[in-house]
């Protein structure tokens, strides 16, 4: 079967043969009618588009069904990739987690395990301790041989701090300016002031004005220290004033001068505690340490969480 364009070609080639023929003289031919050479050249030129019709149609159909691969138009094939991302990582078991059982707490009904008690000073005061909290003669005790647990934390006492308003305001009606300098500090609070002079100083000079942790009265929240940190604030007019009023409100100088070898602490003028107007004068009065009143100790070789 001729291919399209060579059924083109040929019936180009008869057409143009016949035009030539026209170009020249007519001769006629023997036994030739010219309207026969007329449709002659027509059925040819029909003939030939019928064929090329044909066969385009042949190499369409053929291309559609597949089987001439040859002449399918090329293409690429379609590449599929992945994103950019790596994937989720699978998720790790559940186990359970190795956990230790948690300490039980120090709370104020054991203090570390020492029992309550009930007994009397060297003097004859009662002393007794109620959930971990010793108190002498009533008053709440802080002290190197006393201890407080950790879990005692009460904030400043409201009857200690009236009774410190009641002071400041009638110390600035005699022209005198008090101020808090420290009140209340928890156990842990002591813990970092302690750590700190003890890294400063060390540990032996440290006890002699710092309290360890439990032995703070900072701790009982019935104690201030006003204006000042250092000793010469014993001679200013504030100082002066503090000693001589201080009791009547309720407070005592808790480290008196000269009584380090009963509180354990050296001379602190600016530290005051309240115990309460009645025995606060009487302690002022005697001129006695709170220590030496009441006949007991503060040394960390009698405490009992040694």
């Amino acid at each position: 079967m001729l291919t399209g364009m060579a059924a083109f070609i040929f019936a180009c080639a008869i057409i143009s043969g016949c035009q030539s023929a026209e170009d020249e003289p007519s001769v006629p031919v023997m036994g030739t009618n010219i309207e026969d050479v007329t449709d002659a050249k027509t059925d040819i030129t029909t003939e030939a588009a019928k064929v090329t019709q044909t066969e385009e149609t042949s190499i369409t159909e053929t291309v559609t069904d597949g089987t001439i691969a040859e002449e399918a138009p090329e293409t690429q094939p379609e590449i599929h990739t992945q994103p950019e991302t790596e994937p989720p990582a699978p998720p790790e078991p559940e186990t359970e987690p190795e956990t230790q059982p948690a300490p039980p707490p120090v709370t104020e009904a054991n203090n570390g395990g020492l029992p309550d008690y009930v007994s009397t000073t060297s003097k004859g005061y009662k002393i007794e301790r109620i959930d971990g909290i010793t108190y002498v003669d009533g008053i709440m005790m802080a002290s190197k041989t006393y201890t407080l647990p950790a879990s005692y934390d009460p904030g400043i006492k409201p009857d200690a701090y009236n009774a410190y308003f009641e002071m400041k305001d009638a110390a600035a009606k005699d022209g005198i300016s008090l101020w808090i300098v420290s009140g209340y500090r928890s156990y842990y609070d002591q813990e970092i002031v302690y750590a700190g002079w003890v890294n400063r100083d060390g540990k032996e000079k440290a006890d002699t004005y710092s309290s360890r942790p439990g032995h703070s009265d900072h701790q009982t929240g019935y104690t201030f220290d006003l204006n000042s940190l250092e000793q010469s604030f014993a001679d200013t007019a504030e100082g002066k004033w503090l000693a001589a009023h201080c009791a009547e409100y309720g407070f005592i100088i808790r480290y008196p001068n000269g009584k380090e070898m009963y509180t354990g602490y050296i001379y602190e003028p600016w530290h005051v505690r309240y115990i309460g107007v009645e025995k606060a004068k009487k302690i002022t009065e005697s001129g006695l340490s709170l220590e030496e009143y009441y006949g007991i100790t503060s040394d960390y070789a009698d405490s009992e969480d040694n």
